[in-house]
C-alpha cells in the first residue's frame, strides 16, 4: 500500500512538472483579447481590468487611444496595444510632427513608474480593406513609418513596436484556393512588400485578422465543418500538406505570400479571430463554444500549421459584446464577445488551451453595477395601433439584432418583438423616466419577461461621463426637432414624454 501511495504521489508530481514545462514552452500568455468599447451599456473600466486579471489575460488590444481606458490599466502587468484610427492616418502620414505629437499624447505620457505597459501601436485598422476602395491605401504605410520613427525619437524603438492590422483580403488565391498559390492582392502587392520589409527591419510582426465565421456566412456552399478544427471531409490537399480547416489554410497562404516576398520567417500575430453568438442562424452559443474551444487548444498546442509549426500568437475577438457597433457587416456584429455586455459568462471556455475545457473556466465580472431590476414591455390593455411604428423607432435607437432571423429572439410574436425593442430602449436610456411610454403602448414590469433563448436584459448604471454624453444627445435631439417644428411642447416624443 505504501508503494502504491508513493507511486501515485510520484505520478502526480510528474504530471505537475509536465504541465509547468508545457506552460513554459507553449507560453501561457500567447493569446490576448480585443477590448472594444462601443456599447450603450459599458462596464466600468475598473471592473473590466479586474476581470482581465481574474482570467489571467495579460495581452489587451484596443481600437483607439481612449485615455480613460488606457489609464485604467496603469500599474498592472497587462501588455497593451493602443491604436490610431483610420481617420488619423492622413495627418500622421503627411507630417512627422503630427506622429510625434500623437505618440507623446497617446503613448509616452502613460509610460514609466507605475504607468501603463504599452508594447504595441496599431496604425489604423484594416486600412487596405477592399471595400474602402483605396481610401487609406496611400497613407497607411507612411503613417506607420512616421509613428515608428516617433517611437524611436522618444527612445522606445526597441520596446514598443508599431504595425498595421490587416484584413485577410490583402491576400489573393485563385481556385482551387491552395495556400501554396496565394499571393498579395494585385492592387496592393507593392505596398505589402514594403510593409513586410519595414516590419522585418523594426522587429514588428505582420498582423492579420482571420474570420472563419465570415467565410461560412458570406461564401456560397462553404462546408460548415471546414470552418472548425475537427473536419474529416472537405480537406484541401496542397502537395504534401493536408489542410483540415480554413484557418490553417488562410494562415499558410499568408506565410506563402511573405515567403515569396523574401520574408519567410517574419512573425505573424492574429489581430482578431472569434465567433459571434447571435444575430444570424450560424451565430449561436453552440457554434461559438465549439469554435473558440478548438481555436484556443489549436493555437496553444504547439502544433501550429503545416508551414509554421509551433505556438500561434493572437488576440481573441472579442472580450465583450458591443451593442452600439454598426451592423452594416451583419446583425452578428454586436455579439462577438466571449462575455456578455455585463461580463457574465456566455459559454464554457478554457483560455489555457486544455482539451475539452479540462482547465480552469472563465471568471465573470464582479460587483457589476446594474440598474434596478425592472423591464419595459407592451401594455396588454392597449390596442395594437401604432405598435409597429413604435417598435421600429425603438429598434432604430437601440439594438434589436437578437430578434433578426436566426437570432435568439427571432421566434417572438409581434407583441414579443415590441416588448424586446421597448426594453432595449428603456435600458439604453438608463431607465429614464418616461422612456417606457411609446404613446401609452408600454409599461414597466418587475416580472422578468425573458423566454426560452431570448433574454430581456437589465442595463448598467451609467458613469458620470456617459450621463453627460447622453444628455447632450437628448438636448440636441430636442433642439433639432424644435427647429423642424416637430415638437410643440416640452418633451421629445418617445424619449421624455410622460405616460
Amino acid at each position: 500500500i505504501q508503494n502504491w501511495e508513493l507511486k501515485k504521489r510520484r505520478d502526480y508530481i510528474i504530471t505537475i512538472i509536465i504541465i509547468i514545462i508545457i506552460k513554459i514552452i507553449v507560453g501561457a500568455t500567447s493569446l490576448g483579447v480585443n477590448w472594444g468599447t462601443m456599447s450603450y451599456n459599458p462596464l466600468p473600466n475598473s471592473i473590466v481590468v479586474q476581470m482581465l486579471q481574474a482570467n489571467q489575460i495579460t495581452q489587451v488590444k484596443l481600437f483607439d487611444a481612449n485615455p480613460d481606458v488606457i489609464k485604467s490599466m496603469a500599474g498592472t502587468d497587462l501588455e497593451v496595444m493602443v491604436a490610431a484610427s483610420n481617420d488619423e492616418l492622413a495627418s500622421l502620414a503627411a507630417d512627422p510632427a503630427a506622429a510625434v505629437a500623437w505618440v507623446s499624447e497617446n503613448v509616452t505620457q502613460y509610460l514609466g513608474g507605475n504607468g501603463v505597459n504599452i508594447k504595441w501601436v496599431a496604425v489604423g485598422n484594416e486600412p487596405f480593406l477592399s471595400s474602402y476602395n483605396g481610401m487609406y491605401q496611400d497613407v497607411a504605410f507612411p503613417a506607420l513609418q512616421n509613428v515608428q520613427q516617433a517611437l524611436a525619437n522618444a527612445g522606445h524603438a526597441s520596446d514598443i513596436k508599431a504595425t498595421i492590422p490587416c484584413n485577410a483580403d490583402v491576400l489573393s488565391s485563385p481556385p482551387p484556393y491552395l495556400p501554396s498559390q496565394t499571393t498579395w492582392r494585385p492592387d496592393i502587392a507593392s505596398i505589402m512588400a514594403q510593409l513586410a520589409q519595414f516590419l522585418s527591419s523594426t522587429g514588428a510582426p505582420f498582423m492579420v485578422n482571420f474570420y472563419p465565421f465570415l467565410s461560412l456566412v458570406l461564401t456560397t456552399n462553404f462546408p460548415l465543418a471546414f470552418a472548425f478544427f475537427n473536419s474529416t471531409a472537405n480537406n484541401i490537399v496542397d502537395g504534401s500538406h493536408v489542410y483540415t480547416n480554413v484557418f490553417d489554410a488562410s494562415y499558410d497562404g499568408l506565410v506563402t505570400a511573405l515567403t515569396n516576398t523574401g520574408f519567410p520567417t517574419l512573425p505573424i500575430v492574429i489581430g482578431e479571430i472569434g465567433w459571434p453568438t447571435d444575430g444570424v442562424l450560424d451565430a449561436n452559443i453552440q457554434f461559438a463554444q465549439s469554435f473558440m474551444s478548438q481555436l484556443v487548444t489549436h493555437m496553444l498546442s504547439g502544433t501550429g500549421t503545416p508551414l509554421r509549426p509551433g505556438v500561434l500568437n493572437g488576440y481573441l475577438f472579442s472580450l465583450l459584446d458591443e451593442d452600439a457597433k454598426s451592423i452594416l457587416p451583419g446583425p452578428f456584429e454586436r455579439h462577438w464577445g466571449i462575455f456578455n455586455y455585463d461580463g457574465s459568462i456566455k459559454y464554457t471556455l478554457d483560455l489555457t488551451g486544455g482539451v475539452n475545457g479540462a482547465g480552469p473556466g472563465l471568471v465573470p465580472a464582479q460587483n457589476v453595477p446594474y440598474l434596478p431590476t425592472k423591464w419595459c414591455v407592451v401594455n396588454p390593455n392597449m390596442g395594437l395601433t401604432e405598435l409597429q411604428s413604435n417598435l421600429d423607432y425603438a429598434c432604430n435607437h437601440g439594438d434589436c439584432t437578437a430578434s433578426y432571423p436566426g437570432g435568439s429572439c427571432s421566434s417572438l410574436t409581434l407583441e414579443g418583438n415590441a416588448s424586446y425593442a421597448f426594453n432595449n430602449y428603456f435600458q439604453f436610456t438608463d431607465q429614464l423616466s418616461g422612456s417606457c411610454d411609446f404613446q401609452g403602448l408600454a409599461e414597466v414590469t418587475t416580472t422578468n419577461p425573458s423566454t426560452g433563448t431570448c433574454e430581456f436584459f437589465v442595463g448598467l448604471q451609467p458613469t458620470t461621463a456617459r450621463i453627460s454624453e447622453y444628455m447632450k444627445l437628448v438636448e440636441l435631439g430636442f433642439l433639432f426637432q424644435q427647429v423642424l417644428g416637430v415638437v410643440e411642447d416640452e418633451c421629445v416624443p418617445y424619449i421624455l414624454c410622460p405616460s
